[in-house]
């Protein structure tokens, strides 16, 4: 399955932490990420991740493109709903995208927890099909 790790600023420390308490799942799987949350995710985890650009300077686009194309099968995006709206049109449209295109999104710590552990389960074997 491809993954893509989003995190806004103040919600990097917990996908670090997320990401080193489900290292062994998220290690079976193709892992893509924004620039800095994914150098940040690789400091911690020693995971492969293809980093994009830095969100605000195109990396949420390239994201949104890999959705439009089919080529991420879940996204874990965990985003800070208090924080400034700086960005909110690339934020909008990348979960427009995955509704369209029927991607599995969290954009909570408990969400993801859920979504990652039915993975680790199996229940994404459709989005093969999907494909």
């Amino acid at each position: 399955m491809r993954i893509a790790l989003i995190a806004h600023d103040a919600k990097k420390k917990l996908m670090q932490n997320f990401c080193i308490a489900y290292r062994g799942i998220l290690s079976k799987h193709e892992l893509y990420a924004t620039g800095t949350t994914g150098r940040l995710i690789e400091e911690v985890t020693n995971l492969n991740i293809r980093k994009h650009l830095t969100g605000h300077l195109g990396g949420m686009q390239q994201i949104g493109a890999q959705i439009e194309q089919n080529e991420i099968d879940l996204l874990i995006f965990l985003r800070d709903p208090l924080g400034p709206g700086r960005h909110e049109p690339d934020i909008s449209n990348v979960l427009r995208l995955c509704d369209m295109h029927n991607i599995p999104m969290a954009t909570n710590l408990a969400t993801a927890e859920l979504l990652i552990k039915s993975l680790d389960r199996g229940d994404f074997e459709w989005r093969e099909l999907y494909r």
